[in-house]
């Protein structure tokens, strides 16, 4: 039996697996980037080990420092959370390999349904409904034009070897085919570590509808519940609710039976996800299996009774399913992802220190954070910090609740999502005063609610830890200290330390619109372009972001491909006199 739990995540899930392993009786262990040094999750373990360093690649991405902490802290098992590494089949069996229990799906189930052209294949074989798409991943952006030509428009250009929406790109038109196709192999590569992409025809207009199941190693495969989860910018959600509203009994039945039917044929155990697509015209579509505990997980918890991650350690364990028949839903619930983004600008990630986090509270309400005031919210990684769970007898005592707990909350030092949740549930699409009236792009074409833009964040203080040396009798230690307590080595003679350059907006200047990463420039130096132009492309919080030009005229760089700017350093400068 498990005694000991690697948690391979950081953040709020982190915390819940923490927390969950508490509730099972078994002792667990955080992993940190530097960053996330004096994080939540790093409070909520048992212990806490370093994986000495800043990017996702080097730490929560590092299967050789994960295996090492988990030989050193003398675990038993592995968690992987959601994100990072928690669909990689080799992270799964590197895990198994070093002899530990890994707890989620098998490998080989993962490799299958992970693959989403493999997934596609299971779902046809079981009669699962399903759009025209590849027969697998396309060798370059020709390949993606050609499909679009034979199949028409739009496409959805999807990561092969990924979920949550990351390298994710919908094409309209046929000449953004090619710039969309790049984009999501640099997403995927960043998010997922691979970057083969397929292509399949995308509905317009869509429902975004998924069932959440439950399997053990004694044949028992359960669909727990269903979730509609239609509320998404950039194809990331940003609300979900359970059991899924406004559907027919033969939609739901049709959901269940093909989630099920999917998961029996690849074999599945533990918590999975199955995702489809539902159609103005009722048509359902397969979308993905996501073979890892979801975002949204906690819906289906307050409306089933199941504690899910639970069942996953027990799965894990070898023991059976708590229940074999899919327990009957009791209420409904709706979750707000709170995000640390500006909806005001369009969304944009805004990493910082909260000075502010006041969470709500009374009846139905749950909150799972990673934060608390004085966290904080690192450029490097996702955007997501908190959820907020609202909890009602019916669909409208949960809108009403949630616009309680929404005013009651309040965060301070980032932007974030939360004046457009507050808005969300005021909205007669959402709350379907007269019809159900949301889809999985409605927020970018027909939501009417605008934003005003938040202060921008300061600097980004000093990172969290400076590491050095000691000797201990004799014996070299590695030393890591908070960087206000450490002492700042002196610049060398002649040499000044000076923060990124940054100048007030001045016609031609083009700005960094958050703290980002340099991806690459569209343009080159000296070049004529248009005003609206895509001229660079920044990385942050795992998504990339369009920087266009305020004016027509020759372009001058200002920053390398690579470099990490800050909100509002001169980025490049434009010569409208050109």
């Amino acid at each position: 039996m498990i005694q000991k739990v690697l948690i391979a995540n950081r953040g709020e899930i982190a915390v819940r697996v923490a927390r969950a392993c508490r509730d099972y009786g078994v002792r667990s262990v955080a992993v940190y980037a530097d960053p996330d040094a004096d994080a939540l999750h790093v409070r909520a373990a048992d212990e806490a080990w370093a994986l000495e360093g800043t990017r996702a690649a080097d730490t929560y991405l590092a299967i050789d420092k994960l295996l090492a902490i988990a030989r050193a802290s003398g675990v038993d098992a592995v968690h992987p959370g959601y994100g990072f590494l928690s669909e990689r089949a080799d992270f799964a069996q590197a895990v198994m390999d070093a002899g530990l229990t890994w707890i989620g799906p098998r490998p080989e189930t993962m490799a299958a349904l992970g693959d989403k052209v493999a997934a596609r294949a299971i779902a046809l074989r079981v009669g699962a409904p399903l759009v025209a798409g590849t027969d697998g991943p396309v060798h370059g952006a020709e390949e993606a034009v050609a499909f679009a030509d034979e199949h028409g428009l739009p496409i959805a250009i999807k990561a092969a070897f990924g979920g949550g929406g990351r390298g994710l790109k919908v094409a309209w038109r046929l000449d953004e085919v090619a710039e969309l196709y790049a984009s999501a192999v640099r997403e995927a590569t960043a998010a997922f570590g691979r970057g083969e992409c397929f292509i399949e025809q995308f509905l317009d207009r869509p429902r975004h509808i998924e069932a959440q199941i439950l399997a053990d190693r004694h044949g028992h495969v359960v669909v727990v519940g269903t979730r509609d989860c239609s509320l998404q910018r950039r194809n990331q959600k940003l609300v979900e609710e359970a059991p899924a509203p406004f559907l027919t009994d033969a939609q739901r039945e049709a959901v269940c039976r093909a989630a099920r039917d999917i998961c029996a044929a690849a074999g599945y155990e533990s918590a999975g996800t199955v995702e489809f697509l539902l159609g103005q015209g009722g048509q359902i579509s397969f979308l993905e299996v996501n073979t890892r505990l979801q975002v949204e997980h906690p819906v289906t918890e307050e409306t089933t009774g199941v504690d899910l991650v639970l069942e996953q350690l027990r799965v894990a364990d070898g023991l059976p399913l708590t229940f074999t028949e899919t327990p009957p839903a009791r209420g409904h619930s709706i979750e707000f992802r709170i995000n640390a983004e500006d909806p005001g600008r369009g969304y944009l990630p805004t990493p910082g220190r909260i000075t502010r986090f006041d969470a709500p509270g009374g009846p139905g309400v749950r909150l799972d954070s990673g934060v608390a005031a004085g966290s904080s919210v690192p450029g490097s990684f996702d955007s997501l910090i908190a959820k907020l769970i609202v909890t009602g007898a019916t669909r409208e005592q949960a809108l009403a609740r949630a616009r309680r707990a929404l005013d009651e909350c309040a965060i301070e030092g980032v932007a974030s999502v939360l004046a457009f949740h507050r808005a969300a549930v005021r909205d007669a699409a959402f709350t379907a005063e007269e019809r159900f009236g949301v889809h999985t792009r409605w927020i970018e074409t027909e939501m009417t609610a605008s934003f005003e833009p938040a202060a921008r964040p300061g600097p980004p203080e000093t990172a969290p830890l400076a590491r050095s040396w000691i000797e201990l009798d004799g014996r070299r230690m590695r030393l890591g200290l908070p960087a206000d307590l450490a002492l700042a080595a002196p610049a060398p003679r002649g040499e000044a330390a000076s923060p990124p350059a940054t100048a007030a907006a001045r016609p031609g200047d083009v700005l960094a619109p958050l703290t980002a990463s340099l991806v690459r420039w569209h343009r080159a130096d000296g070049e004529q372009v248009r005003a609206g132009e895509v001229i660079a492309t920044l990385e942050a919080m795992k998504m990339e972001t369009a920087v266009l030009a305020p004016c027509a005229g020759r372009l001058t760089p200002l920053a390398r491909a690579g470099e990490l700017l800050q909100t509002g350093q001169l980025l490049a400068k434009i010569d409208v006199d050109a």
